[in-house]
């Protein structure tokens, strides 16, 4: 068996039984965690383990979320296919390259120079021509390319920054994890009007959220 058909059957039992065995439903997302070869936005010295359980590191202090994570931050956003989302921490980039085959945008931005210029490379490589990767402090957005149907943020925060929540637009949906070193939350926030409805979701465990409404390196202790 090559190297690439051995990381399809890879891809395809990581999907069978790490997502459908447990709660992610939408089919459009599976097909996305089908399609997309997540072992090339993991470095060399770990992609014999890019189709495991559990997320893995990048550099910079960072990790590519575990595939289940990922599906499930993906299936809480609810996209039908016609939105303009913006992703908070590119990192690797497999996160907004699943986004790609679910949104009509995507706006992805990083803190992170050397993670900003690998991420741009693998997602030019594979054609992605509708996202589009940002250099900067996602903790405030990106007001130039706002307003966003959904919002995506990889990191936890402190709190929901609230730039994030009001560059959405009306019925726009934010799903980010917040909390500190000790313990993170999953939210799901709706914007209706000028309120906001918010549900608290599961225990997660996130990278620190860097920038102006972020933590410091040491998660603020």
């Amino acid at each position: 068996m090559d190297e690439e058909t051995r990381y399809t059957a890879e891809r395809l039992r990581m999907v069978d039984d790490q997502l459908r065995k447990r709660d992610i439903r939408d089919q459009r997302v599976l097909d996305a965690m089908r399609s997309v070869p997540r072992h090339i936005f993991v470095p060399p010295e770990h992609r014999h383990m890019a189709y495991s359980d559990g997320p893995l590191p990048i550099g910079g202090r960072q990790t590519i979320s575990q595939p289940y994570i990922v599906a499930l931050m993906t299936q809480l956003l609810e996209l039908k296919g016609d939105e303009k989302v913006l992703e908070v921490g590119t990192g690797s980039g497999y996160q907004a390259a699943v986004l790609s085959h679910l949104a009509r945008e995507v706006h992805s931005i990083e803190r992170d120079a050397s993670l900003f210029e690998g991420a741009g490379q693998v997602i030019a490589a594979l054609g992605l021509d509708n996202v589009h990767v940002h250099t900067g402090d996602g903790s405030t957005g990106l007001v130039a390319h706002a307003p966003y149907d959904a919002i995506l943020v990889t990191a936890a925060a402190p709190d929901v920054p609230p730039g994030l929540l009001e560059q959405l637009v009306d019925g726009g949906c934010l799903v980010i994890p917040v909390g500190g070193r000790l313990g993170q939350y999953l939210e799901k926030w709706l914007r209706k009007g000028a309120k906001y409805n918010r549900d608290v979701l599961v225990p997660v465990a996130f990278v620190p959220l860097r920038g102006k409404y972020g933590w410091e390196d040491d998660w603020g202790y």
